[in-house]
């Protein structure tokens, strides 16, 4: 056998097969470039809305060495809480107990027992003016000799309660939104807009308006906001 013949028809093999390989793998580059042509948009849509719901937590706290008069102090502060609060027009209903704790220690330097009872009320009502107003006047509770506890009370909450009532027609503005974006897209790269190939809601976020910040609910005046993202393809 020609060893010489033979191991140059092996060579030349191997030479083809590499050329081959190159060929296929840069024809499935080419077909990786050559694929559809995309374009990624996002749709916004926005409402300013008005809080429908306000809570306020209320929180006391009664302090002294003995638990019989800490006690009554306690409950002397809970009546005063609802007094104010029927006086500024809430019901029963809207009055919530959430709960009291009660703890103790010993003041070695004072030689005495220490006891504080703390209690915590919600008040709850759609009157959103009406929480306002009585949150403006809770000096008159102090007045009256309710230690209101800074560290376990809050201020007022307000909650947007009706945004599934707005959410499809939100979802339809966004959504319009990102169409006009790919369409501005396709006319200035001289294209067409194509079907969806992909879309994301994005979620509903609620922040406040007029120049506040946080989540929106330090206000009752609100902003709702969703971004919708959309892959369109392009003809």
């Amino acid at each position: 056998m020609d060893w010489t013949n033979s191991t140059l028809l092996s060579g030349g093999l191997i030479g083809l097969g590499v050329a081959l390989a190159g060929f296929f793998v840069a024809g499935g580059l080419a077909d990786i470039r050559q694929g559809p042509a995309l374009v990624t948009v996002r749709g916004v849509a926005e409402r300013d809305v008005e809080a429908d719901l306000a809570t306020w937590t209320i929180a006391t706290q009664s302090n002294g060495s003995d638990l019989a008069a800490v006690q009554a102090r306690s409950d002397a502060d809970a009546a005063a809480v609802r007094t104010f609060l029927g006086a500024q027009g809430f019901t029963p209903a809207e009055i919530q107990p959430r709960g009291s704790s009660v703890s103790q220690y010993f003041d070695s330097n004072a030689g005495r027992l220490n006891i504080t009872i703390r209690q915590r009320f919600l008040a709850r009502t759609t009157d959103v003016k009406r929480m306002q107003a009585a949150f403006a006047n809770q000096a008159e509770m102090i007045r009256n000799g309710v230690a209101i506890d800074s560290d376990g009370g809050g201020g007022l909450s307000y909650s947007f309660t009706r945004l599934n009532a707005i959410k499809p027609a939100m979802i339809a503005e966004a959504t319009k939104s990102a169409r006009a974006a790919a369409e501005q897209f396709a006319a200035d790269s001289e294209t067409g807009v194509g079907g969806i190939r992909q879309a994301t809601q994005g979620l509903f976020s609620i922040t406040g308006r007029d120049g506040e910040s946080g989540s929106g609910t330090d206000t009752p005046y609100q902003k709702v906001r969703v971004v919708t993202t959309i892959d369109y393809f392009l003809e």
